[in-house]
């Protein structure tokens, strides 16, 4: 079975036994990742697959679709999104839907966080409050250089 990781526009796939990948797989933390993280990625050029690499080892990047849609709309006018949206298509992708009872996109990134006991790549102060709230980690930029978890 093959693992992919991407460096820059390549990705790179490095095979490894199926015993072994398996059990990787059970350890892997799930990251979430959000709109405003993926930009903040681009505009304080934080390399994430580093970052998270540091801070927690083995993981597996979701993004939800709704983040997608958000990219999507804000590619014709915010710069960094058109960027964002390009890296958002190498993971995989959260097909979620709006609930009536979810008033926003954080609603829905708070859903999943707490349906897949994810992390989330935030540095939206809101949410990280919510997420602290109900007992998720948030990832974090700090001091314009690196991530942190909260």
């Amino acid at each position: 079975m093959a693992v992919d990781r991407v460096w820059g526009d390549k990705v790179n796939q490095t095979s490894r036994g199926d015993d072994d990948t398996q059990t990787q797989n059970k350890n892997r933390q799930t990251v979430i990742l959000d709109t405003n993280g993926l930009l903040m990625l681009f505009q304080f050029h934080i390399n994430l697959e580093s970052e998270l690499d540091r801070l927690l080892g083995l993981y597996n990047i979701v993004i939800p679709s709704v983040v997608i849609n958000e990219l999507s709309k804000l590619s014709s006018s915010v710069p960094e999104a058109k960027a964002a949206l390009k890296l958002a298509q190498k993971y995989n992708v959260l097909q979620v839907e709006e609930r009536n009872n979810m008033a926003t996109i954080d609603d829905v990134i708070l859903d999943q966080a707490h349906i897949l006991n994810a992390m989330v790549v935030t540095n939206d102060k809101e949410l990280r409050k919510k997420l602290k709230q109900k007992g998720l980690t948030s990832i974090y930029l700090r001091a314009k250089s690196y991530l942190k978890m909260d």
